[in-house]
Formats: structure tokens, sequence, C-alpha cells
């Protein structure tokens, strides 16, 4: 296949187009591997400067995402995400299809600023434990949390996530069977550099920010959150009752 601007489209963009018809046909279907842009760039018969422009212009429009050291992949459809009062990621990601993954970035000490000692029932400047960890369906980076717990109710609950993956397995270790959702909130941003590296997102990519509260059958408060999801890889339906 030939490509020429003669036709008065840009190269890049002839390619582009090319490489969405072959997503929208299912030729790459979702969670596919591209052809690598040195075969993208002998079929086309472009050079590969080209080829990196028409998958950039497809990943600023969240058909494709490049992943550092392995290539480019298409995206899936839109993960249905349930805000209700039984908000359980593993259990979304699982009903969908996919496999739930958690992956620990960091844990560490850290002490109750007015706003979490309010949340969690706790005296400021308490200590706490802080979780940072990213979640993702399959391999789809989907959101990176920071999760804040008592490190008096839950000592050592660092070490435990590592090994449990799963924050749900993590109350579990320490007694506590179900718990439910006491309060969300859900703002819109655009990711930082740090949140966009470990979403797989380019810089400039929206966010939405969800914070959240869980407690205890007894009401009591369990840990509470803030969660940033890749905006163009997940819906919100917001369920009553």
């Amino acid at each position: 296949m030939s490509m020429q601007e003669s036709s008065g489209v840009a190269l890049w963009r002839q390619v582009a187009d090319g490489i969405e018809r072959g997503i929208a046909d299912g030729r790459f279907a979702a969670g596919e591997k591209l052809p690598g842009e040195m075969e993208i760039a002998e079929t086309y018969r472009v050079n590969r400067h080209t080829v990196r422009r028409a998958l950039a212009a497809l990943a600023e429009r969240g058909l494709v995402r490049a992943e550092r050291g392995s290539g480019t992949y298409v995206e899936a459809q839109r993960l249905a995400y349930p805000l209700r009062s039984r908000t359980r990621f593993s259990e979304i990601v699982g009903a969908g299809g996919h496999e739930p993954r958690g992956q620990l970035i960091d844990a560490g000490e850290d002490t109750a600023n007015r706003e979490i000692a309010r949340e969690l029932g706790l005296k400021i400047g308490a200590p706490l434990i802080r979780i940072e960890a990213v979640r993702l369906a399959d391999r789809t980076p989907i959101c990176v949390s920071t999760t804040w717990l008592s490190a008096e109710r839950f000592p050592d609950a660092g070490n435990v996530f590592a090994s449990v993956r799963s924050m749900t397995k993590l109350l579990g270790h320490y007694g506590v069977r179900d718990y439910r959702r006491a309060a969300t909130r859900i703002t819109a941003a655009i990711a930082d550099a740090t949140d966009a590296a470990r979403l797989d997102l380019p810089l400039g990519r929206p966010v939405l920010v969800v914070d959240a509260t869980d407690v205890d059958m007894l009401n009591q408060p369990l840990v509470t959150k803030r969660s940033r999801f890749a905006a163009e890889r997940v819906e919100f339906l917001v369920e009553n009752g």
C-alpha cells in the first residue's frame, strides 16, 4: 500500500485513518497489540516519523495506548463502573469479563490531617498507614489510588496489601468481613505527570477523582481514599439504593 499526499490529506492522517478502520472492522481487537512501527511503515510505505505521528494522534483520541518498552495496544471499550453502597473493584472488573489486578506502588507511615481525621473518626496527628496502588483490568491501568488507614487498627497494612493485592482481602485479614461505601465525591482534573505515567496516559489527559470513605457494618470508618480514574477508560454508573 503506497501513500501519497496528492489527495491533499497528510500522510500521517492517512496512516491513522487506516489503523482506525482496522480497529473499527475488527482486524485490531480491543486489547490487542498493534504491529510495530517498522511493520506499519513498510505496510504504508512511509517513514517511522510519520507512523509515530499517526499513533500519537490515535492515542490523543483514546483509541490506542502506548506501553513503555512493550508497544502500542488498542484501547478496550470503557469499563462500566457502578458506584453504589457496595463498591468492590475486583467484583466490578471481574463482572466485565476482565482479570482484576492490584499493584503496590508504595506504602508508608503518615499522620492524619484535619480532613482525614474527620473521615476516619481520629484525632488530628493520629498515625496512619498510606498505601499507593494502581488497579488494572487485565493489563490496562484503570486507576491510581491513595488509601489511608489507622495504623493502630491496621498495623503492617502496607505489607499485607503487597501480599494480597486487594483492599477487600486486606480488610478481611484484620477480621472485617463486610463493609460499605459511606460517602463518595467525584471531581474532574488533569492527570499530573506522576499519575499520567502510572496510568499510561499522555500528559494533559483528564482523570475522574473519586474521594470515598468505607465503613464497617457498625458504621465505624475503615479507610478513606482518593482514586484517580483514567476518564477515557471508565463510565461511572450511579446506582440508587
